[in-house]
């Protein structure tokens, strides 16, 4: 008699679970409110930013060492003490680098007056995108920071960098637009060349920016918070710090 009870019980709760919790999943699945509310935005992040972790220890820009547009040997040691965005990109990029470039130009023309404030962009097509062909590229786009390093060098030594250094995603691939891929992400670095990021709604570092939203836009096609914005307020908390 006793289990038939527990049975019971066990019954009305499943039934009263079903009858409140399922109907309000449904609608937040068919709503996409839990991939745009919970997988994508940001939270406010009043306080500190996060340490990105790799086996338990907060992780560091890799060493590196490359030309920039002024044929100067540029490393990572000109870099510390500094603030900054790292990305990768390529000059003959057709689809996300333009977008990319001018979201940055947004950024440095933030922080003019900061010289503890740099940007690092590392070109994935070092064959073509000599001194000459960055610094051209840079006058273009309006690159007047002299801490906004466009480099180029060994290409395996830039693809290791990438994928390996920062997990940000660069390859050689025909098939896409303009012959290479990459993700389009910002990394930004603290002073003292930890990798640091706001977090998500679960408390996770989101790791990166997504740097091809447009900085007209609110929302890209995914929903997903137009986040340069975000990255201007990050870049200023690390520089208070």
């Amino acid at each position: 008699m006793k289990n038939k009870y527990t049975y019971v019980w066990v019954s009305l709760v499943i039934l009263v679970f079903g009858i409140i919790v399922i109907p309000k999943i449904i609608d937040r699945v068919q709503s996409q409110s839990v991939v745009k509310n919970d997988r994508m935005n940001m939270k406010d992040n009043s306080g500190k930013l996060a340490f990105v972790m790799l086996n338990g220890k907060k992780r560091r820009v890799p060493t590196f060492e490359f030309i920039n547009q002024d044929s100067l040997v540029i490393s990572d040691k000109d870099y510390q003490g500094k603030v900054f965005v790292a990305e990768f990109f390529f000059t003959s990029c057709p689809s996300i680098c333009p977008i990319m470039s001018k979201n940055l130009v947004e950024v440095q023309n933030e922080f003019t007056a900061s010289d503890k404030f740099g940007i690092a962009s590392f070109s994935i097509t070092p064959d073509y995108d000599t001194p000459t062909v960055l610094k051209e590229y840079a006058e273009r786009y309006g690159i007047t920071d002299l801490d906004w390093n466009l480099m180029t060098g060994d290409q395996e030594k830039i693809y290791e960098l990438a994928n390996s250094g920062f997990n940000i995603f660069a390859a050689e691939m025909p098939e896409s637009p303009g012959g290479f891929e990459h993700s389009g992400l910002f990394a930004l670095i603290d002073k003292n060349g930890y990798i640091r990021s706001r977090v998500d709604d679960f408390g996770n570092p989101i790791v990166y920016y997504r740097g091809a939203i447009t900085v007209e836009q609110g929302e890209n096609d995914h929903g997903e918070k137009q986040q340069i914005t975000a990255l201007i307020e990050d870049i200023k908390k690390l520089l208070k710090e």
